[in-house]
């Protein structure tokens, strides 16, 4: 079991990695005490059976450059492959500002091949690699050194059996011809605005049934403040405030810090200077902030009238297209993608790209009368009209 903590080995690793068809890639962090994740471990493998799989440790190699690995990212001949890509992907971009292509994404692949919504590592090792995976090290603190050998051989299989699984998705794919849906969804892991997080627009995220303009602009300004401390301190959002005490302060709207101390739900931490004088600070801009300024739910939206029957048959459509296709029914189209589609909504993420092919087409049809649906023993059936 070799660990790499300097640049010349990881280079080497790498350049060894741009002559093989591809590369299976996993990492181990924190986020539990800061905004972004801290890196504190990644594995590597490369094909075969008895393929060099490595462990390269940025904290013990804390002078090593990870450089090498980014260049390696950019070598398009040799397809970097990662289980539930995302957080890994969001700690390159944020540490290195460079995402590797081309990439295949198991997890992905996995839901359009019928294997379920959201499946995970433990399942594929086993239906596919035919394997077991010691899980005593799954909730270890990947920051403290040094690591046992437990917790090497944990998390050096979260990239030897990716190996196997990777070659089997990839054939299936090549014989089902669905390879441009997952390449689909991976564009989407390689896009800058799906980790970009602007304070500006961190309002957007806040459930509130309210509507009204002068509570949303203090939503928008508290909101605004708890995003841009939480970046710059490196710090969890939920320790500058949670949402439940970000709506109170939007509804008492305290101007001294007399009155913020009365809030219930502040925790202690969002109590410090700093951090109370930013909360009243923006307060006090979302008071003021002129009525032009104020932040708009789109009521055109949330006043669609949907359609209950019609959302119950386009349910039916869906759950008999993901069973004929072998696709994860969620992959395809949200319950809320449904109810739009129902109120007369045609934007949908549901009814572009390949969800069109495998969904789209038929939902709009039947939202015209042009098709029904029919049911014979434990099969549903589209019928043209």
């Amino acid at each position: 079991m070799r660990t790499i903590t300097t640049t010349e080995d990881l280079a080497a690793f790498c350049e060894a990695a741009k002559g093989q068809p591809y590369v299976t890639i996993d990492t181990e962090f924190l986020r539990e005490r800061t905004y972004w994740s801290k890196l504190c471990l990644i594995q590597m493998a490369l094909p075969g059976a008895d393929g060099d799989a490595v462990l390269v440790d940025p904290i013990e190699g804390s002078e090593m450059s990870l450089e090498p690995l980014y260049d390696l990212f950019r070598h398009e001949a040799t397809v970097k492959v990662f289980h539930a890509a995302r957080q890994d992907l969001e700690i390159f971009f944020v540490e290195g500002n460079s995402f590797p292509k081309p990439l295949f994404d198991t997890q992905i692949a996995a839901m359009v091949c019928g294997f379920g919504e959201q499946v995970g590592y433990e399942t594929l090792v086993k239906k596919i690699a035919k394997a077991n995976l010691d899980k005593t090290s799954r909730f270890t603190d990947w920051s403290r050194r040094p690591l046992s050998e437990a917790q090497k051989d944990y998390a050096l299989a979260d990239v030897t059996h990716l190996r196997v699984i990777y070659e089997w998705l990839a054939a299936q794919l090549k014989k089902n011809g669905r390879a441009d849906w997952v390449a689909e969804e991976l564009a989407i892991l390689t896009e800058p605005e799906t980790y970009t997080v602007r304070p500006d627009e961190a309002w957007m995220r806040i459930k509130t049934r309210t509507t009204s303009g002068r509570f949303l602009a203090v939503v928008k300004a508290l909101a605004r403040f708890r995003e841009a401390y939480a970046q710059a301190q490196n710090v969890p959002r939920s320790r500058v405030m949670k949402d439940d005490a970000l709506l109170e302060l939007a509804s008492t709207r305290p101007t001294t810090a007399e009155e913020l101390g009365r809030s219930r739900l502040l925790l202690r931490e969002g109590r410090k200077p700093e951090i109370a004088d930013g909360i009243l600070a923006a307060v006090k801009e979302g008071l003021e902030m002129r009525p032009e300024d104020m932040p708009r739910i789109d009521v055109q939206r949330e006043q669609l009238q949907v359609n209950p029957a019609l959302a119950d048959l386009l349910r039916v459509l869906l759950k008999a297209k993901s069973e004929s296709l072998g696709v994860a029914p969620r992959l395809i189209a949200s319950s809320a993608d449904l109810d739009l589609i129902a109120a007369g909504e045609r934007e949908v993420a549901a009814l572009g790209g390949w969800r069109r092919e495998a969904f789209g087409d038929d939902a709009i049809r039947l939202c015209r009368g042009e098709i029904a649906l029919s049911a014979k023993g434990n099969e549903v059936r589209v019928v043209q009209l």
